[in-house]
């Protein structure tokens, strides 16, 4: 809600300025995390919170956006309130992010960190050069997965752009080798042991893509080898090793089994005394890496500190790929719970082994299951879920694939509309980004781009809006979105679900997408 205090402060910010944060003076005089009421919204009911995980809104109508094409009774009838209670979020540019959802402001998400040949540049600055110019014996590479969502055959381009971007730079006092890698779903991300050898990781890959047939995502790993077949890089004393993966998730894992002493989730059989860096610093309550390249956005204030703070008790689920989503990317980036008492969270194992498209459905049933439990059991003030179906199912580039996801996604989102009728709650619907929806490359027209007869897949995120959908019968029929906040995006939906759960947001937040009508 728009209170008189926001209302004076927006009128001397833009919409882009606005959600920023509070000056740093201003920031020292926050006191308490405490939500005050909001006495025309107070409810004892739960709220519930769905993301639903690359799920955009494209203008292109066609046999390529998954979304049109899948069947979708229940986000259609969302649909059919707009604009009162269903709306569309810009979810691109400075309003992308995972935080964004939770962290209530625009936050810098360290985006220069993703593009592979920019984090060449911060490495091969002489900053950069610091963790590795101790062993002059080798400048190793190995690629742990770098970009989950380049391209369904971008891993293969990015590994000429590494191999080609030192020799640009001008890194001759030091040797570069690639001496492993493999896909995000098949390498060390995900602690399989590389089943390839090689002696040329470009020839290596180009087998394993078997002409392009093969998504770079699931390419097995491979490890490059001698004329004896032993590996040519492994990991020595005195060696450094730099990771440039953005995974936040699994890089805390890889980071923790790389340079924690008493790390004992799994036998490394040895454990070389070696410098290691990240990008980034993905876990600052854990200082996790210790040493990192890029200094890590600082996320204070989330609205979970708050959430908790004010004595709410809080649900969240998804399965193992996305649980991060609405665990760690709401509470500021820290790991595990700020109140054991007052928050569970339910992770779902995901299925390992597979590509996605070989069983689309993923664990949206026992997510949805699960989340419904969570609302009946009348123990939580916010229930929230991430469904990752049309996300991780759209990276394939199986379209027909990614269809049923969608539709199987909306069907559970039916069960969770129908356990909040059932508790007489409200809810809130939306998503962190596109990708289902646009599953073709596009020329200029809009028209799909066509290569060898077959058009070219996009596997990728999109820069579309996303949906952003209110109701429930514990919401009072005068609530509705407002009508002056055209350029909205995913950090308003924090101050929203505030709203929702009949409290102010924090002014510094990005002001809340609703209002209630004049009685």
């Amino acid at each position: 809600m728009a209170s008189g205090q926001e209302g004076a402060r927006r009128a001397t910010l833009t919409d882009e300025q606005f959600g920023q944060g509070l000056p740093e003076h201003e920031a020292a005089a926050a006191q308490t995390f405490t939500l005050e009421p909001l006495p025309a919204l107070r409810t004892d009911k739960p709220l519930l919170i769905i993301v639903l995980d690359g799920l955009g809104e494209s203008q292109y109508h066609d046999e390529f956006n998954a979304v049109h094409v899948a069947p979708t009774p229940t986000l259609d009838a969302l649909k059919a309130t707009a604009p009162r209670r269903w709306r569309c979020l810009r979810a691109h540019g400075t309003a992308v992010g995972h935080n964004a959802l939770g962290a209530g402001q625009v936050v810098d998400q360290g985006a220069k960190c993703v593009d592979a040949s920019l984090a060449l540049s911060r490495l091969f600055e002489l900053d950069g050069w610091k963790y590795i110019e101790p062993n002059a014996r080798s400048g190793t590479l190995h690629l742990l997965g770098l970009l989950s969502d380049g391209g369904v055959h971008s891993r293969y381009d990015q590994l000429m752009l590494l191999m080609e971007g030192a020799l640009q730079r001008g890194v001759t006092r030091i040797r570069l080798h690639v001496l492993s890698g493999g896909g995000r779903m098949a390498t060390t991300m995900d602690r399989y042991e590389a089943p390839h050898q090689f002696r040329d990781p470009v020839a290596g890959v180009q087998e394993l893509k078997k002409g392009n047939t093969v998504s770079d995502q699931y390419l097995d790993a491979w490890v490059v080898v001698d004329d004896e077949g032993k590996p040519v890089g492994p990991v020595q004393d005195g060696d450094a090793v730099v990771c440039f993966n953005f995974r936040a998730d699994r890089m805390v894992e890889i980071s923790q089994a790389l340079e924690n002493a008493e790390f004992d989730k799994f036998d490394r059989k040895r454990w070389p005394q070696f410098r290691f860096a990240g990008m980034m610093q993905y876990d600052g309550e854990l200082h996790v890496p210790k040493h990192f390249l890029v200094p890590p956005p600082l996320i204070e204030r989330a609205s979970e500190q708050y959430v908790v703070g004010t004595g709410l008790c809080v649900f969240a689920c998804s399965e193992s790929q996305k649980i991060g989503h609405v665990t760690f990317f709401w509470n500021g980036n820290r790991s595990g719970y700020l109140d054991p008492k007052l928050e569970k969270f339910e992770e779902i194992p995901s299925d390992q082994g597979i590509s996605f498209d070989k069983k689309p459905a993923m664990k949206a049933r026992e997510i949805a299951e699960t989340t419904r439990n969570a609302l009946l059991s009348g123990q939580y003030d916010v229930v929230r879920c991430n469904f990752p179906n049309p996300d991780m199912v759209g990276h394939t580039g199986n379209l027909a694939a990614t269809v049923e996801a969608v539709g199987v996604t909306d069907k559970c989102v039916k069960v969770l509309l129908d356990a909040v009728e059932q508790v007489g709650g409200r809810f809130l619907l939306t998503a962190d980004h596109g990708n289902a929806e646009d599953m073709a490359h596009r020329d200029k027209s809009g028209a799909p781009i066509v290569k060898d007869g077959k058009p070219v897949e996009l596997t990728s995120h999109t820069l579309n809006p996303v949906p952003c959908a209110i109701g429930g019968p514990g919401l009072p029929p005068s609530v509705r979105f407002r009508d002056d906040l055209p350029r909205a995006g995913l950090a308003n939906v924090t101050a929203t679900f505030i709203n929702l759960l009949g409290y102010q947001a924090p002014e510094f937040y990005c002001p809340s997408l609703i209002t209630l009508d004049e009685q």
